[in-house]
């Protein structure tokens, strides 16, 4: 995104907050015009996320992933309760109900 679409957008946004505020002012926070307000909070941090986009240290290498070792010793069984069944093995196998 360009500085000028960032500006036209913040611009846009500053004057969407003013008419948010008459509204707000005018009406109180009635459920619509309170979802309006969150709606433009939610618009300000998408805004802050795209220009952080912009900056160069956005622009470079991905971070390798990280590897977590997953033990397959199986889980102590008491955790589960003598209820609870077992994904994969096909049907319900603890008491009856």
């Amino acid at each position: 995104m360009t500085d000028s679409a960032l500006q036209s957008l913040q611009r846009s946004i500053d004057e969407l907050a003013s008419a948010v505020a008459v509204l707000s002012h005018a009406h109180g926070k009635i459920p619509i015009v309170a979802r309006l307000c969150n709606d433009l909070e939610r618009l300000k941090l998408d805004v802050a996320d795209a220009q952080v986009l912009h900056t160069p240290a956005a622009v470079g290498v991905p971070a390798a992933a990280t590897m977590y070792t997953v033990s397959d010793e199986p889980y102590d069984q008491s955790m589960w309760g003598e209820d609870a069944d077992h994904e994969g093995v096909g049907g319900y196998h603890g008491k009856s109900r």
